[in-house]
């Protein structure tokens, strides 16, 4: 009998880590031989009515992400000493646990610096970047085997962090290819979501706490576009943050509240991929980029940075939609051009993708994690 422990803010089949988090929680409660121990934040329901699994929950005290973190820590490595002791198996995201074990890397903070507008922000966000690269440099360094989420990853950690490249595994991520499935045409889908069905709409997904996702070069490139009358697409913007008011004051004084729609945060994402003609995603930095994923399993074709990591999976026939300047507003707003002239042949060459990353489900992935537990 194996026990395991992870740890981990949150595990919810929502966003990106936290739905990788939830899909392993989920198979080695179901085919582990052993108790399962999640340390986080949250927990799913579907996850704490499993008999193998252990939730020990650790609050976020006054709801403060930064102050929850270092409790976590260490709580998990006060349960990690236990699991260790008998045998099993801790598996750690990132920097919040010092297990010795297994790390798995989803963002890789020596590989990016955020920035964030407003000096709270700017001072909040730097603090702490500073203090997860000293978790994540001890963490990483220290492990067994680190598990990484791209081949970008897997050279970041080793060459960014420093990490043995013999201590490393790349294990890409998997899908649901039950909520994220080609749905054919966008149209009825539109109408569920309350928008025109003859308008084309384009889908941007991330958070706006500061600019690592993007966004501001996708307002510049939008706004340059929507000063044509030949523009026809909105532009849909799921995702909150800190920066959220202010791109919705933006978009007011510059008018144009009818050709952008900030839904704020949303739990809804396949209806609004099934609603989507174009994904958007100029991030700076994407370890891999789960939401492209998503998307093109949805049959919606991904503009998308080529330094993501999903972009290191874009077959040839796709690499057009790969943006060599993330934070070039003409570049971005070319390859928007690009796709009206030719909407149903890029849709057409992402399905053929889509099928194909399909056949990989999350269950592929978590028992590639668990074979690699073994080395």
């Amino acid at each position: 009998m194996t026990p395991w422990l992870l740890a981990s803010g949150d595990f919810v089949p929502l966003g990106g880590m936290d739905t990788a988090n939830h899909a392993l929680a989920s198979f080695l409660a179901r085919r582990s031989n052993g108790p399962v121990h999640l340390v986080a934040h949250r927990v799913s329901p579907d996850l704490t009515r499993l008999p193998q699994i252990h939730a020990h929950l650790v609050p976020r005290p006054f709801g403060v992400h930064s102050l929850g973190e270092p409790l976590l820590t260490t709580i998990a490595n006060r349960h990690a000493r236990v699991v260790r002791d008998s045998g099993g198996r801790v598996l750690a995201n990132g920097g919040n646990l010092d297990s010795g074990d297994m790390t798995w890397v989803h963002y890789v903070h020596a590989a990016y610096e955020p920035s964030a507008v407003g000096a709270l922000n700017a001072w909040v966000t730097a603090a702490r970047h500073r203090r997860y690269l000293a978790a994540e440099r001890r963490a990483l360094t220290e492990a067994r085997v680190v598990v990484c989420n791209s081949d970008r990853t897997v050279q970041d950690v080793v060459n960014r962090v420093g990490v043995d490249p013999r201590r490393v595994r790349r294990v890409y991520y998997g899908v649901d290819a039950s909520r994220f499935h080609d749905r054919g045409e966008p149209e009825s889908a539109k109408i569920t979501i309350g928008c025109d069905p003859s308008v084309p709409l384009v889908l941007f997904v991330g958070a706006l706490g500061d600019r690592r996702k993007g966004f501001d070069t996708v307002y510049a490139s939008w706004a340059e576009l929507c000063r044509t009358s030949q523009w026809d697409a909105h532009l849909l913007v799921a995702g909150a943050g800190a920066e959220l008011g202010r791109w919705r004051a933006l978009t007011d004084r510059d008018g144009m509240s009818d050709r952008i729609t900030f839904l704020g945060y949303r739990t809804d994402i396949p209806n609004l991929m099934a609603a989507a003609d174009l994904l958007v995603h100029p991030a700076r930095y994407e370890a891999y980029g789960l939401a492209v994923h998503e998307a093109i399993c949805s049959g919606v074709p991904a503009i998308v940075s080529s330094s993501a990591g999903i972009a290191e999976r874009f077959p040839s026939d796709l690499r057009d939609l790969l943006l060599d300047d993330c934070e070039s507003p003409a570049e971005l707003s070319a390859r928007f051009r690009r796709w009206r002239a030719e909407p149903a042949e890029l849709r057409c060459r992402t399905q053929a993708f889509g099928a194909q990353l399909r056949t990989r489900g999350w269950d592929d992935m978590s028992r590639e994690i668990a074979d690699a537990s073994a080395a």
